[in-house]
Order: C-alpha cells, then structure tokens, then sequence
C-alpha cells in the first residue's frame, strides 16, 4: 500500500512538472503557424529589425553597466555595514523588483515633471522620448535586481579574508579591491548578465519614458508592440524568435556559471 502511494505520488508531481513543460512549449512554438522559412531570412536582415537589434544590445549594456557600478558598492554597504534604518533602505531597494515596471515608468515620467526633474531635462540630460530614457527606464527596472543578487555575493564572502589584509596592512579599500572583488568576480558577472538579460526584454518602464516611436526608441520589445499594433505578425514572430534565442544562450552561459561555481539556485 506504502509503494502504491509513493508511485502514485511521484505521477503527480511528475505530471505536473510536465504539464508545466507542456505549457510554456505550446506558447513557444504557437508562433510556428505565422513562421515562414522565406519570409524570416528577409525580415531578420532588414533595415528595421536591425536597428531595433542594435539599439537594444546598446541599451541594455549600457544599462547594465550603470546598474551594476551602482549595485556592487550599495551591496557591499548593505552586506559588511551595520546602520540605523538599515532595514528600511532594503525595502526601499526592493520595491522596484515588486512594482510593476509601468508603474516604475510613471514615477519617471512623473519626476521629470517636478521642478528639480524639470531643471535636469532643460539643462543637462534629456530623457523623455529618447534613447538616453530607455537606458534611465532599463537602469531602474535592473538596478534593484543587481543589488539583491550582489548583496547575497558579498553575504557569501567571509570577511575574515578582509580581516586578515588589513592586519597585513591593506587599507579597507585595498582590501576591498585586492581581496573581496576578485573573490566576487564571477558573481559580479552573474549579476551583470542577469540584468541585461532583464534590460534586453525590458518593455513597460521604457515605453512609459521613451515612448515607442519607429527607428528612434523601438527595440526589440517594443518592436514586437508595434509589429502587433500594425498587424504585421511576420515581423513580430521574427522579433520574438530573437529574444528566446537570446534567452537560451544567456542561460546556457548562467547554467554554465552556476555549475562552475557549485552554487545552489
């Protein structure tokens, strides 16, 4: 009876697991009945697709960057350094991981229309409606993302091995750069390919700032909205087809990494 019962169990979960598998391949492959062999070759090599490819790989890095110069200090803090509200500066941080990215957008858009937003756009950036917007929008969906991923990296870190540099006679920051980072390297690359993976497909946020205007702020998201808004499915299939190829390899490389590592995710 004991034996019965666990089969029927491991049927369960297991049926589960596949109708979970099941389910996300018949979304991937629904595509296939707007796919054509001819048609595709055309419209990946196209001025248009291109571009949108291009600004995307531009942006996201970019994004990228900024988000994680900013995350691997803010981490760090947040890791080694004991503080009054300590706990409120981590929920702040990880309210725009739970906000939704229109909503993150919004905020943007509405800061830029305070007098200090104001005074940035007239006399040093403009953001709204431009591409400089997509990476602002992309840097503040991601950023929160790298700080919590980091802080986790550097929580894995022994601080004895700091410990022991600075009674070598490194200064803290010494022993941050000579010690800690090389030691957080790879979970520092982790961190930057997870969130340009996130910028890559980044689409609510970005459209609220930067709008979603042809050969000026489409990228591979908003290239899809638009293809769908003008019923031009081909192109939208091609687009969608980019980003799950672009998913697949950048979890083969994190696949890759985690199993390197010996990390447990």
């Amino acid at each position: 009876m004991n034996k019965f019962k666990e089969k029927a169990f491991d049927i369960f979960v297991l049926s589960i697991l596949g109708l979970l598998v099941l389910f996300f391949l018949c979304l991937f492959f629904s595509q296939s009945a707007f796919f054509s062999f001819s048609a595709f070759f055309t419209i990946l090599f196209s001025k248009e697709i291109l571009f949108s490819l291009g600004l995307s790989f531009f942006t996201a890095t970019a994004a990228s960057i900024a988000a994680n110069f900013i995350a691997v200090p803010s981490a760090y803090a947040l890791s080694r350094y004991n503080f009054m509200g300590k706990d409120i500066i981590d929920t702040i941080i990880d309210i725009p991981i739970l906000l939704s990215p229109v909503a993150l957008g919004t905020l943007i858009l509405m800061f830029f229309s305070t007098r200090a937003g104001t005074f940035i756009q007239n006399n040093f950036v403009d953001f709204v409606f431009s591409v400089k917007g997509i990476i602002l929008a992309q840097f503040t969906v991601t950023v929160a993302l790298a700080v919590k991923i980091l802080k986790s990296v550097f929580d894995s870190i022994n601080p004895r091995y700091e410990s022991v540099a600075r009674s070598l006679g490194s200064s803290r920051t010494a022993a941050f750069f000579k010690v800690t980072l090389p030691i957080a390297k790879n979970g520092i690359m982790t961190s930057f390919i997870l969130t340009w993976a996130r910028a890559l497909g980044e689409f609510g946020a970005s459209v609220m700032v930067a709008g979603a205007m042809k050969g000026k702020t489409d990228t591979l998201p908003v290239g899809i909205y638009l293809s769908l808004a003008s019923f031009d499915l081909e192109k939208a299939v091609v687009l969608i087809t980019i980003l799950i190829f672009i998913s697949v390899v950048i979890l083969m490389i994190f696949k890759k990494m985690v199993k390197k590592e010996g990390w447990h995710i």
